[in-house]
């Protein structure tokens, strides 16, 4: 296959998504695919430059934003549609985080253009994408979900319809990018101020004690359920993408019953968002053994240390075929 990997872009999560496309790309020419790489901010990257441009890791922290918006008017709006290798792509491998390339604006583009592309489409990203509007989903769906308000709300409030702790975050942003738990009302309205950096809408949510397990959907089945165990409250940037700073367990040592109802409730909320390709789902089981879903990831991450390639290992799917198999459940354009 000629497939075409979209990754960089302009988001807060732009090393997290070129991170991933290191990953794949050596995956499918691993398997004998011809591979290009195009950065939705820059353009087709030449093999020549590909290892520059797909060198760097994971920081600690996500790109400035002074930095993003110097790259917010890239190529994904302006002409990537003209680019001979999306155009003559066999698949488009969508290795992007976050901004337009998680809320349905690129999977709006490509179905213009008529270029088949990995995960969802435009709908179900973008659903996915919005947690608010997700929440409600999960709801009408019967799946339990933290209890939530939006901003504006004041610190008092928010306190006695939820109790505290709190988590402030974007609606529509991930990797935890913003997130803030808040103990008290002193903390509160920082949290927003943070959060409102990154997105115009703010979500304040019920804070879910417990473990923290997640779930891989993979054409339209559930993989293993695996447990994170963090070394902050919260499975937070950091933890997620420096090694060593969470331990991850797949599968995660739970009795049947548990597993089973993860599985199951992973695979509704996918099909709640109406999402298609793959996708994961994330949970956390309180004290009291009830499962609360956080939220639904339409484009997962593919690093080293991402979560949905362990889900498919420990169900006896290595990477390379993993990559290869969320190309070939590609519907033709």
């Amino acid at each position: 296959m000629k497939v075409t990997v979209l990754t960089g872009g302009t988001s807060s999560e732009r090393d997290v998504a070129i991170a991933s496309a290191v990953q794949i790309v050596q995956a499918l020419r691993t398997r004998g695919h011809a591979v290009a790489v195009v950065d939705t901010a820059r353009g087709f990257i030449p093999e020549p430059d590909e290892t520059r441009l797909l060198s760097g890791n994971v920081g600690r922290e996500p790109p400035s934003i002074a930095d993003l918006i110097a790259l917010e008017r890239g190529l994904l709006l302006s002409g990537l549609g003209s680019l001979p290798v999306i155009r003559e792509a066999d698949v488009v491998f969508v290795s992007l985080h976050g901004g337009r390339g998680e809320d349905g604006t690129l999977q709006a583009l490509l179905d213009v253009v008529g270029v088949p592309y990995t995960g969802s489409g435009a709908l179900g990203t973008g659903l996915a994408m919005d947690k608010d509007v997700s929440k409600r989903l999960f709801r009408i769906a019967g799946i339990p979900t933290a209890d939530w308000i939006m901003a504006p709300v004041k610190a008092r409030e928010a306190g006695d319809q939820l109790g505290w702790p709190l988590v402030v975050k974007p609606s529509k942003q991930g990797s935890t990018v913003g997130l803030t738990l808040v103990k008290d009302a002193s903390g509160f309205d920082e949290a927003v101020e943070v959060a409102a950096r990154y997105d115009d809408e703010v979500m304040v949510e019920a804070f879910v004690p417990g473990r923290e397990l997640t779930v891989g959907i993979l054409d339209g089945r559930p993989l293993a359920v695996g447990e994170i165990i963090s070394q902050h409250e919260i499975f937070d940037y950091e933890c997620k993408y420096t090694p060593g700073m969470a331990e991850e367990i797949f599968p995660a040592k739970l009795p049947p019953g548990p597993t089973e109802r993860c599985q199951q409730l992973g695979l509704a909320a996918h099909r709640a968002l109406k999402l298609g390709g793959y996708s994961r789902a994330d949970f956390r089981l309180t004290p009291d053994g009830d499962l609360v879903c956080l939220e639904v990831n339409a484009l997962p991450g593919m690093t080293s240390t991402s979560l949905l390639p362990q889900s498919a290992g420990a169900v006896g799917i290595p990477f390379a075929e993993l990559c290869e198999r969320i190309c070939l459940a590609v519907k033709p354009a």
